[in-house]
C-alpha cells in the first residue's frame, strides 16, 4: 500500500452544517444565533479576556518581573565546540555563522569555558569567561576581545 492509495474510513468526515440557507433547512432565519443580543448581531461578541464588566483575570493578577530592553544578548559558544577547527585558524563571528555553531549574530558572541580545547586557535569575540580565556591560552592560542 502506498500513501496515494490511502482512503479515509467511511463516515470519518461529516459535511459542515450549511447555516442561514432558508427555512426548510432548520438553520434559517437566525442561523443558530438565537433571537436577540450582542452575539446575534454581525460583528457581535466580546473581546478576548472580557468578563462582562467584572475585573478581568489578567488585571487581577499582579505584574511580575522586569524586561530590560537595553540588555545585550550574546550568542554562546563552548570551548569544546572549537575543536572542530584546524590549528592556527582565526575563529570569528563570520566563521562561527558559516559552520553553524552560532545561529544568529545577536549582539555578539560570548565564549564559555565548558570542555577542553586541544587546538591552537586565535579566537575573536565580544566576551570571554575567565575559564574560556585561560583554556584558549593554555592550548597556545589567543583570546582577542573585539
Amino acid at each position: 500500500m502506498r500513501i496515494h492509495e490511502l482512503k479515509k474510513p467511511e463516515g470519518s468526515t461529516k459535511a459542515p452544517k450549511r447555516i442561514g440557507r432558508g427555512q426548510g433547512t432548520g438553520q434559517g432565519t437566525t442561523a443558530g444565533r438565537g433571537m436577540n443580543g450582542q452575539n446575534s448581531r454581525s460583528g457581535g461578541g466580546v473581546r478576548l479576556g472580557f468578563e462582562g464588566g467584572q475585573m478581568p483575570l489578567y488585571r487581577r493578577l499582579p505584574k511580575r518581573g522586569f524586561n530590560n530592553k537595553w540588555a545585550k544578548e550574546y550568542a554562546e559558544v563552548n570551548v569544546k565546540d572549537l575543536n572542530r577547527f584546524e590549528n592556527g585558524t582565526v575563529v570569528d563571528l563570520a566563521l562561527l555563522l558559516e559552520t553553524g555553531l552560532v545561529g544568529k549574530a545577536l549582539d555578539g558572541v560570548k565564549i564559555l569555558g565548558n570542555g577542553d580545547l586541544e587546538k591552537k586557535l586565535t579566537v575573536k569575540a565580544e566576551k570571554f569567561t575567565k575559564s574560556a580565556a585561560e583554556k584558549i591560552e593554555k592550548a597556545g592560542g589567543k583570546a582577542e576581545v573585539i
